[in-house]
């Protein structure tokens, strides 16, 4: 087997990294909170027939949670919530009507206000960690910048990138060593002919999350700056 070299076992990150670290590793949980929790108020309206899903692009945009608000009071009829349609779903109103008409029952309308309160706290914590991210990321402007000229990269990545590997390149020393840091490094885990399993090493899982959807070009940019 072989390794390329990696930064020093006792490489820790100044505290500003540690605490930016900390924002973006929390910021991800809520998304995959939030995106968890909207999947499964999607699966308790197929439970209820109700199909707004096959209708609505965005069942969480304004027309959606208009018409999910709705469907929790259970006084609107199917034809009255789909008016509440805004923007370019106004067009579909016809669709929105039968694929409003499920069987929605006090158990259902319970548990979806439940649903719909812990995605508005969800959405309200994101917003506040979001802006302190933004605040601990002034001084990072310039980096940010570079960052930001990589295709693909916005600023939420840009973030997780700064926060999981720094902005000091030079304790990596080549884009091998960042790399294999970043556990991105590709595996040859080879014995006997036979090739062992190449995961990505317990513990570096939150670095290979913002390093992974780096290709070889992007570490070299941020090597060269």
């Amino acid at each position: 087997m072989h390794y390329a070299p990696v930064a020093q076992s006792s490489f820790v990150p100044p505290k500003p990294i540690r605490e930016l670290r900390d924002l973006t590793r929390y910021r991800r949980k809520l998304v995959e909170s939030q995106t968890a929790e909207r999947n499964r108020l999607l699966k308790l309206l197929e439970t209820a027939n109700i199909k707004l899903a096959s209708v609505a692009t965005d069942v969480f945009g304004v027309s959606g949670r208009l018409m999910l608000e709705a469907l929790v009071e259970g006084k609107a009829t199917p034809q009255e919530m789909a008016e509440l349609a805004k923007g370019r779903l106004c067009q579909k109103i016809d669709e929105l009507g039968p694929a409003l008409e499920g069987k929605l029952e006090e158990h259902h309308r319970f548990l979806l206000r439940l649903q719909l309160d812990r995605l508005e706290a969800a959405e309200k914590d994101l917003a506040v960690l979001e802006q302190r991210l933004q605040e601990k990321l002034k001084p990072y402007a310039e980096q940010l910048t570079l960052l930001d000229e990589i295709p693909g990269v916005d600023w939420t990545l840009a973030a997780v990138i700064i926060a999981e590997l720094g902005v000091d390149m030079s304790v990596f020393g080549s884009v091998s060593q960042l790399a294999s840091w970043a556990g991105v490094c590709p595996g040859n885990n080879e014995s006997a002919g036979k090739r062992k399993s190449s995961r990505i090493p317990k513990g570096k899982e939150d670095r290979a999350g913002g390093g992974g959807q780096l290709g070889s070009e992007s570490q070299g940019h941020l090597l060269a700056g």
